[in-house]
């Protein structure tokens, strides 16, 4: 018995360090635990996903349901879909990335294509198989790399510190520190305010947060986890003994007696190969007219595309993944399996998958490794039978750990350097409209315009590399078709 536990126990040191080897997990200055923590961290935080985008993609702007498949169909198909693209950037890229469909995106299909023009879910799906497999294409002929290459370091720290301000943001948002005050612009009003941090929803939040910073002084590794476990079993636990508490801003959540689980539907599953998403170009055309058709879906793949090399220096950086100039290394490969979950998105009818800015999360709580993102994408395939497990985090546990991940990529801005007026103004304009606009496309668009108009005016058009001006002129383009 005891040679048996022994050869065990063997097996298994053996098997750990096959995998740490592989992951190269001690050469980045990590261990099998911190990786796990950290893959845990990074769903635990993006988990929302799973019912925000079924939610999204079955109610267009007026609230009403057009025809596409059902919510438990899209909940299963975004659990799988999430969990394939995130084992397969683990593995490939050996990157702490993780994968999900994008929200952004989903809004628009749902309420501009589909609701609003009347194009049907599976031609919608079909655009998006299509445009994926374009840009999959174009990646893989190094075009990808060449941009991240093309775009200054500068512009690429402030990348990273506008995604930090912007998670800062969204935390002190979902933790009610903050609240939107629409039709309250004017001079001397601004649309954000004050929330009321009286409020027990925002009270847990807060306990979150100092727990979250304790743990962190304290240096434990994995106090991102532990904060959003606390917060939410104490929102639990407030719920239970008091069921009409209202512990969230979100309607359901932490509250055990609600949830069952959905049942696995795959019916959305091959969407975008059906007859009807064969057709899509046409569909869009007759639907949306040709020229408008192909505008959306540029700047579709446009905006994802960006969002996507934004997150990647901008995680990267946090993670001390880049080298000198700021470059990810192999960042080509990062580039193809995020292509090619655009088309994948089309493919399993739940919208196009991007690399999340969540998995900053992960980051900070050590994450360095593709193992990581193995573990991210291994909960989204348990996800699918305790799917009421999931949807018991409300967003105030996660709030604490995106404020926190946020203060931590902000730290970057030490490393721009705003000495040379031109690059400066530029890096300032891209980290500050990232979060005031919520869109990494547009901080990254308006810092590269006016970086190479500053270098022109300043004499150095020459210094400005050719694919920079052809980046910059696409963005021109990409702007005013959003005012069209």
């Amino acid at each position: 018995m005891i040679t048996t536990n022994n050869a065990l126990r063997t097996s298994q040191r053996s098997l750990a360090a096959q995998i740490s080897q592989h992951f190269q997990v001690a050469e980045r200055r990590s261990s099998l635990r911190t990786e796990i923590v950290g893959g845990l961290t990074t769903f635990a935080v993006m988990a929302y996903i799973i019912f925000l985008n079924p939610l999204v993609l079955t109610l267009n702007g007026a609230g009403q349901a057009p025809q596409v498949a059902s919510f438990a169909g899209l909940a299963t198909a975004t659990c799988l879909s999430a969990a394939l693209l995130t084992l397969a950037m683990g593995w490939y890229t050996n990157y702490p990335f993780a994968l999900a469909p994008s929200v952004g995106i989903s809004t628009v299909l749902a309420a501009d294509l589909i609701a609003t023009h009347a194009l049907s879910w599976q031609a919608t799906m079909g655009l998006l198989l299509v445009g994926g497999l374009l840009v999959t294409a174009l990646v893989a002929l190094g075009l990808g790399d060449a941009l991240v290459r093309a775009i200054p370091i500068g512009l690429k720290r402030a990348v990273g510190v506008g995604i930090g301000l912007l998670l800062l943001y969204i935390g002190m948002l979902n933790a009610g520190i903050v609240q939107v005050q629409p039709g309250q612009l004017g001079a001397t009003r601004l649309p954000v305010s004050l929330g009321s941090l009286t409020a027990l929803p925002t009270a847990l939040a807060l306990l979150g947060l100092l727990a979250t910073l304790g743990l962190m002084l304290r240096g434990y590794k994995a106090a991102l986890l532990y904060g959003i476990l606390l917060t939410t079993a104490v929102a639990i636990g407030v719920k239970w003994l008091l069921p009409e508490a209202v512990v969230s801003r979100t309607s359901g959540v932490a509250d055990l007696r609600n949830f069952v689980a959905l049942p696995l539907d795959t019916s959305t599953i091959g969407a975008g190969l059906t007859l009807e998403a064969f057709n899509s170009p046409a569909a869009a055309a007759k639907g949306l007219g040709m020229t408008a058709a192909l505008l959306v879906m540029v700047t579709l793949m446009l905006s994802s595309f960006l969002d996507t090399v934004g997150t990647i220096v901008g995680v990267g950086e946090q993670a001390g993944l880049v080298d000198a100039q700021g470059e990810l290394p192999q960042a080509k490969r990062v580039l193809v399996i995020d292509s090619l979950a655009t088309a994948c998105g089309g493919l399993f009818g739940v919208s196009a998958l991007t690399t999340y800015i969540e998995s900053a999360a992960g980051v900070a709580a050590g994450a360095r490794t593709g193992l990581s993102a193995l573990v991210t994408g291994i909960c989204f395939l348990l996800a699918l039978g305790v799917t009421p497990f999931v949807g018991l985090i409300p967003p105030e546990a996660t709030a604490p750990a995106l404020i926190v991940v946020g203060f931590l990529m902000f730290q970057t801005v030490r490393d721009i350097d705003f000495g040379e007026l031109g690059a400066g103004f530029a890096a300032l304009l891209t980290l500050v409209l990232i979060p005031l606009t919520c869109s990494i496309t547009n901080g990254i668009g308006v810092g590269v315009i006016v970086y190479v108009l500053l270098s022109a005016l300043g004499g150095r058009a020459r210094t400005v590399p050719a694919l920079l001006w052809l980046l910059a002129a696409a963005f021109v383009g990409y702007f005013v078709m959003l005012m069209v």
